[in-house]
């Protein structure tokens, strides 16, 4: 983990909340001033005089979902039957938090002759929020690609952005994949296989080339990211071309 680049722990305040999909809650904290950070890092957030505590603690490591020029730090997360995301649910706006951070090294590469392949599933998506949008703020000249993996539609956070950012992004693509198929969705269905990667991927770059191949970054559940390594080792891609980042208890 990188070290933190701003002064110890400031305290921050909770600006705005948002639900973004099924029991999934997004919100916006102040920025302090000064705080710097890369997009796809992290921040450790502890309640300040919480309301109540149970055993799993006041303090979560979030990843910053908005881009490093945003003017408020956003963040997404899954809801669950905690004293910290009840307070999360609750809380009055203005309710303070104390920040350390940033962590992490899920960072955007600086070669942008690779191309970069982002491998989200459930919540493991917002730190390819802020690199997506980083790279659109900032016209960055990386090819990137985006396979996002939901049960359904209603699960997935920031679905409608992204396709936006699709349209206006030439350099971005796009692949979201449902395992609930329904009547309304079109898109892929399933799992991220190595067939749904390789037919994707063959307009960009072989994924077996290792010379000037992509980089793969994957986030999600450990389940999930321990398969897609497995699917990306099988289809001959190296461990050191592959940066992950494990979402748990969230």
């Amino acid at each position: 983990m990188s070290s933190a680049t701003h002064s110890p722990s400031p305290v921050v305040t909770l600006v705005s909340r948002r639900e973004v999909a099924v029991r999934t809650l997004a919100f916006e904290i102040t920025r302090p001033d000064g705080f710097q950070f890369k997009a796809g890092q992290t921040v450790d957030l502890t309640w300040v005089e919480p309301s109540e505590t149970d055993s799993e603690g006041d303090t979560r490591t979030l990843s910053i979902a908005s881009a490093p020029d945003d003017p408020q730090l956003l963040f997404a997360t899954r809801l669950r039957d905690t004293a910290f995301k009840r307070i999360l649910e609750r809380a009055p706006l203005g309710a303070a938090l104390r920040m350390e951070g940033p962590f992490g090294d899920l960072t955007l590469h600086n070669n942008a002759s690779r191309p970069a392949i982002l491998i989200a599933g459930g919540i493991g998506i917002t730190p390819f929020r802020s690199i997506v949008r980083r790279a659109a703020h900032e016209k960055l000249p990386h090819r990137i690609v985006l396979f996002y993996a939901n049960k359904s539609p209603e699960n997935a956070a920031f679905l409608e952005e992204f396709e936006a950012i699709r349209k206006d992004n030439p350099n971005f693509a796009f692949i979201p994949t449902m395992g609930n198929s329904s009547p309304s969705w079109h898109g892929e269905t399933g799992r991220i296989s190595a067939e749904m990667l390789i037919r994707h991927l063959n307009s960009i770059a072989s994924p077996t080339s290792n010379a000037a191949g992509p980089i793969y970054y994957v986030a999600g559940p450990p389940a999930m990211v321990t398969g897609i390594r497995s699917v990306l080792n099988s289809a001959g891609i190296d461990d050191d071309d592959v940066r992950s980042e494990e979402f748990s208890g969230y």
